[in-house]
């Protein structure tokens, strides 16, 4: 049966990566600019988070709480999933062919296309808290708390780069809180499913363990080190390795 102190952390921390994504939006509008560097730094912190919690908070407990086999066709089911929604949903990448100045007709598609792809993004992410928090609450605020510190950077990145398209502030931000809006549904959808589907819960851990390897595999790490800032780039998937790494063990 679900349990009202599951929903109700489970609310909490969904609302909580909200926040933390929209103070990253509002962050975008105070600084407008950050150095690419910056921008790779976040991204790989982010990679190094994802790619911790993926196996402390996800598919070790998976294993542990049933059969391998279930945790394998879990993590390949996340893998599949995540891949056809990338490839049948439009994709930021093709903001990027647009010249200077097609911008101004092409606002409304990117938008569209930026929006598409933050959604991507944060499927595994907002799964990973819900589930996790499904399996245990520490384990499950343990994720939450460090995809929240890594949500931060992201909303910059979501927003800067929509000031740049639409040379407005507003609108960017509230692209950026609609992303952690993303992030909150799918945190409450991934919890309230696999605390009601409680025998699923060893596939539900390992299936959103494969969503972000497969995000961090596939998007993350090939798009902060196409730009040449390999040493701070490594640092920083070094640093969110490392602090996702002490969450886990200190608060789970």
């Amino acid at each position: 049966m679900f349990q009202i102190d599951v929903m109700n952390n489970l609310v909490l921390a969904g609302l909580f990566v909200l926040f933390a994504t929209s103070i990253g939006s509002v962050i975008a509008v105070i600084f407008k600019k950050l150095p690419e560097w910056g921008l790779d730094f976040s991204m790989a912190f982010s990679g190094g988070v994802m790619l911790v919690a993926s196996f402390t908070s996800l598919i070790l407990p998976s294993i542990h709480m049933g059969h391998v086999y279930n945790t394998l066709s879990g993590i390949i089911a996340g893998f599949v999933v995540i891949y056809l929604i990338e490839k049948f949903t439009p994709h930021e990448k093709y903001v990027l062919k647009f010249n200077r100045s097609n911008i101004e007709k092409e606002k409304v598609k990117g938008v569209f296309l930026i929006v598409s792809a933050i959604i991507i993004h944060n499927i595994p992410e907002g799964m990973a808290v819900g589930v996790s928090m499904a399996n245990d609450i520490e384990k499950g605020w343990a994720t939450a708390i460090a995809i929240g510190i890594q949500d931060i950077p992201e909303g910059l990145a979501v927003s800067l780069p929509l000031i740049m398209l639409t040379d407005r502030l507003w609108i960017p931000v509230f692209i950026g809180v609609l992303s952690g809006f993303s992030e909150f549904v799918f945190t409450i959808l991934g919890g309230f499913t696999f605390s009601i589907l409680a025998f699923m819960l060893p596939f539900g851990l390992a299936f959103a363990g494969g969503a972000m390897i497969y995000v961090t595999v596939r998007e993350v790490f090939p798009q902060v080190y196409k730009n040449r800032h390999e040493g701070i780039v490594t640092f920083g998937f070094l640093v969110g390795l490392l602090i996702m790494l002490y969450l886990d063990t200190t608060l789970g």
